[in-house]
């Protein structure tokens, strides 16, 4: 059986990365058109290299949770590949093998001309850091306004799953947001978020809560054959 998850902020807003965006629309203290987008880096290249080396000093301080642990070992009887809309690397610090990023990556960086040319990155990125191309180097995010690479890669996942879980977004955000109606008629769905965005129905069913507590229950129902 194929399981896909797509995941959202709120799946790692319990190891202490904050959501995306707060209720007022910021994004730590900025509004996320000056830190997430091409203009914004055209705008002020040092605020937006700065935005993320903090974000990236933050992620290396956090550890993964109890969900991101729990979907890892759920690999081991199920065929699990997660879609996730994060750009930090809990899944993978977890054991997840099977993930891809729609929104790119905190810790890796490209070339501002080359998309291609993604290299890791850990340290602080600052003017002046170039790739051997001469360009300078940029956060590998995908920024409002820029086309999502992987997600075509995405949609054939989903089209091909049995089940799908997904945990804490709130599929708004397009074009991840569009991935739902791509899961084929008889897929089984289930919807972690303390506010969700939708109601259970026949096909989805919702857990309103956090994604340590919701992860575990959608896992002990699919190991149930309740799925």
């Amino acid at each position: 059986m194929r399981i896909t998850i797509l995941t959202g902020a709120g799946m790692s807003a319990e190891s202490g990365i904050k959501t995306f965006r707060d209720s007022n629309g910021l994004w730590e203290g900025h509004d996320v058109m000056e830190v997430a987008s091409p203009q914004g880096w055209n705008a002020n290249r040092e605020l937006v290299l700065d935005f993320y080396n903090q974000r990236r000093k933050q992620l290396l301080e956090v550890t993964p949770n109890v969900a991101h642990i729990a979907l890892a070992e759920f690999e081991k009887d199920f065929d699990v590949q997660i879609i996730t809309q994060n750009v930090d690397d809990l899944h993978e610090r977890a054991g997840s093998s099977k993930v891809l990023h729609l929104h790119g990556e905190l810790f890796k960086v490209r070339s501002t001309e080359i998309p291609s040319t993604i290299i890791d990155w850990k340290k602080d990125l600052n003017s002046g850091d170039f790739y051997k191309d001469g360009y300078q180097l940029r956060p590998h995010i995908v920024w409002f306004g820029e086309e999502v690479p992987e997600m075509d890669t995405a949609i054939k996942l989903v089209r091909k799953t049995n089940v799908l879980i997904i945990i804490g977004t709130s599929m708004q955000v397009y074009p991840a947001a569009s991935l739902l109606q791509f899961a084929p008629l008889e897929t089984n769905i289930y919807f972690v978020d303390p506010k969700p965005s939708v109601n259970s129905s026949e096909r989805i069913t919702v857990f309103a809560e956090k994604a340590s507590s919701g992860v575990l229950k959608v896992i002990e129902k699919i190991k149930a054959n309740e799925y």
